[in-house]
């Protein structure tokens, strides 16, 4: 029912920064919540950012404790669009990059499986 495409990846260099993108199409609800999470090789799925719509227009963020103020996501519920800006960027960053969305509030935006709709990935490659 909700389709998921995310965009913006690529290689970058330490320091550099990224834009991250996601849209959503297909039947979409009012309320719902998106987040991103990643996945390097030999390493489990990892909570990035999430964005839980409290109001029409308003919104919650949730970060990761290792952004540290490098990452700041942002959505637009009317064009059913969400962001991760990345800046000072690291190599250990680097991983595929996957966009979700839940149909409704979410209890846990850390976790994974409170996600009902996930995008294919974009891969973030962070030079040293």
């Amino acid at each position: 029912q909700v389709q998921l495409v995310e965009s913006g990846g690529g290689l970058v260099q330490a320091g550099g920064s990224l834009r991250l993108s996601c849209a959503a199409s297909g039947e979409t609800f009012s309320s719902y919540a998106m987040g991103w999470f990643r996945q390097a090789p030999g390493k489990e799925r990892e909570f990035v950012a999430a964005l839980t719509w409290s109001g029409l227009y308003s919104y919650t963020r949730k970060y990761a404790d290792f952004v540290k103020g490098r990452f700041t996501i942002d959505g637009d519920k009317d064009k059913n669009t969400m962001h991760l800006q990345k800046n000072s960027e690291k190599p250990e960053n680097t991983a595929t990059y996957y966009c979700s969305a839940r149909l409704g509030r979410v209890t846990r935006p850390s976790s994974a499986s409170e996600y009902d709709y996930w995008g294919r990935g974009t891969q973030v490659t962070v030079a040293s």
